[in-house]
């Protein structure tokens, strides 16, 4: 935890998806570097190794959503240098609709992706809201998977996280106008919707 106390600052009314892109993109595009790009405006999300299509990598995300846009980067963030060469990072995905198992195991993967959207939506003013992508089932994020997510963000705020995470989160802070987002005292569990 930090020794010294959070600044808060309201929430955004909106960020766009194109500022967070291109927070993203200047953090991480260099053909030197990781060589990677955030795009969005394609009806599912998805990671494109480079390869035929593009000389770059390409982590896309739904139309013009930044919430999709800062949940995309956090699976980019958590995945490893070997799923990075991978399509979708190797990940499996059962489709909306899944099975209260299916669920059970999507919460335990989504634990971390979801703990870095938080920080990236507070560091640039945005709400989180915990996704457990299950619609047509109306099965609902459950009590133990926000209990994980808040402990996750707890734990990156006392222990740190990766470079990539880090990078990012502190480049959002510094576009929106925003606190530096590792400060503990930032997330409530209450919080969570």
């Amino acid at each position: 935890m930090s020794a010294q106390p959070c600044a808060s600052a309201p929430l955004a009314d909106s960020p766009t998806a194109e500022r967070i892109a291109a927070v993203f993109d200047c953090c991480f595009a260099d053909p030197a570097g990781l060589n990677t790009r955030l795009r969005g405006g394609y009806e599912e999300p998805f990671y494109r190794p480079a390869g035929d299509r593009h000389s770059y990598h390409q982590v896309e995300f739904t139309r013009d959503y930044a919430a999709s846009a800062l949940h995309e980067a956090a699976h980019w963030c958590v995945a490893g240098e070997a799923r990075r060469c991978l399509p979708d990072y190797g990940y499996w995905y059962a489709p909306d609709g899944r099975s209260a198992e299916q669920q059970r195991l999507f919460e335990q993967v989504e634990v971390k992706p979801q703990a870095l959207e938080w920080i990236f939506a507070r560091a640039c003013g945005l709400r989180f809201r915990v996704s457990a992508d299950n619609l047509e089932s109306d099965l609902g994020p459950s009590a133990a998977f926000k209990e994980a997510i808040w402990a996750q963000v707890r734990a990156y705020c006392a222990d740190g996280m990766n470079q990539r995470a880090r990078t990012f989160a502190m480049a959002l802070a510094r576009e929106f106008g925003r606190p530096q987002p590792l400060c503990a005292d930032l997330y409530q569990k209450a919080d969570l919707q």
